[in-house]
């Protein structure tokens, strides 16, 4: 046979056996997304699964959310997330554990219900779970414990209850936990594994402060009933984002955490006490914050004189503390040069805001200082109606807590 005989043949047969390497998929999985459209229905407006059509000799091509490699599912997106779709009723069914080559799960935003089925943790090659903003119930399977690969995990808003399985917070791959927005108690579990991204707010845990992780870049566990101090986060140098607002949590604020690179720290809403520091601890460099910070330590406990360590900041809320003596200039200026914002002082028995007469505050500004131990020239027309209408403490009061600190 001739080199170019050869060669014909063999492109012969390549195109001869095209048709059957083509998409055909693995009549396991072609049965388990049946089931999953059985369970599931669109509500009105949506036609996510108007696709799905089983008569089709390609699914893994024209089936809506199915993404396939070597003949099986490896993608599977329910719903399509787009802002004008209500999404996707019904309940999830168990066949998804037939897609064993599955690696992402996503549940788009809709009235789905019903428990999350523990057989997705026979799904070994799972790296991302979102079910996110439905009506799912039950707790969260502990059957989770095997998904070793599992990279992210998202079951925000919905009505989950129980407790959040300790072997969850040691999966080996995983960096992303967003459990927000549920039901869930209990105390909080150590986190052994290397988590970057934390987010467990709006659920009814309880406890103390465990172990976190030095990874961490966002942790959110606000409007949940944790106490004790803040212990363990003096470490966490690499944090930009903490949220431990609508707590219980007691005692001094860490120094460490008083950290420009920290640049969003929301811890208002506690029975935090003890002074701010004045200086930054650890940094080498002479640093500040800047432009899109934001620090709220408002309806705490903290003593004593504000220090500048948080001047610069774009926005600041220290109001409803205990605050003494007079503004720091640097808060002053950083006002002035349109620096920060926002600057909520009020409720506090600050003594001084030192200004000259008819200084001019940019528009951009937004301060308050009503309620404290002086008669503010300025900082009265931008409060918030939490501020309420007047303008100082009664001078019984100042007098009274300046009595009661010099006993102390």
């Amino acid at each position: 046979m001739s080199p170019q005989l050869s060669l014909l043949s063999l492109l012969l047969l390549h195109i001869a056996i095209l048709p059957s390497l083509q998409q055909k998929l693995s009549p396991v999985d072609l049965a388990a997304l049946a089931d999953i459209k059985s369970t599931l229905t669109d509500i009105p407006r949506s036609d996510f699964f108007s696709s799905w059509d089983f008569t089709s000799p390609d699914p893994c091509s024209s089936f809506a959310g199915v993404t396939c490699s070597l003949s099986r599912v490896t993608t599977l997106s329910l719903g399509t997330g787009f802002t004008d779709s209500p999404g996707l009723a019904g309940s999830l069914s168990p066949s998804i554990s037939n897609l064993t080559s599955l690696t992402q799960l996503i549940l788009f935003p809709g009235l789905v219900t019903g428990p999350i089925p523990p057989q997705l943790g026979q799904l070994s090659d799972l790296r991302v779970i979102s079910l996110t903003n439905n009506r799912l119930t039950g707790t969260i399977p502990t059957s989770f414990r095997s998904l070793k690969s599992l990279h992210t995990l998202d079951l925000s808003f919905n009505q989950l209850t129980g407790e959040i399985p300790p072997s969850l917070t040691s999966l080996p791959e995983l960096k992303v936990l967003i459990l927000a927005s549920n039901s869930l108690s209990g105390e909080l579990p150590g986190v052994s594994t290397q988590l970057l991204h934390l987010d467990l707010k709006k659920n009814r845990l309880t406890g103390p402060l465990r172990s976190l992780p030095l990874t961490l870049r966002y942790v959110s566990l606000s409007d949940n009933s944790l106490t004790g101090p803040l212990n363990g986060l003096q470490s966490l140098s690499e944090l930009v984002y903490l949220d431990l607002s609508m707590n219980k949590f007691n005692g001094p604020i860490p120094a460490q955490l008083f950290n420009p690179s920290l640049s969003s720290m929301f811890l208002q809403r506690n029975n935090l006490s003890g002074g701010l520091p004045s200086r930054f601890v650890g940094l080498t460099s002479s640093r500040s914050y800047g432009e899109g910070s934001i620090v709220d330590l408002s309806h705490n406990f903290l003593t004593g004189e504000l220090s500048p360590i948080l001047a610069g900041a774009e926005s600041l809320f220290l109001n409803n503390n205990r605050l003494i003596g007079a503004v720091p200039q640097e808060y002053i200026q950083s006002v002035l040069d349109g620096t920060t914002k926002t600057l909520y002082l009020q409720h506090n028995y600050l003594s001084k805001f030192p200004s000259k007469p008819g200084l001019v505050l940019p528009n951009t500004v937004s301060l308050c200082l009503t309620y404290n131990c002086m008669v503010p020239s300025i900082g009265m027309m931008s409060c918030p109606a939490s501020a309420g209408g007047q303008i100082s403490r009664p001078t019984s009061q100042c007098s009274a807590f300046k009595a009661h600190n010099s006993i102390d």
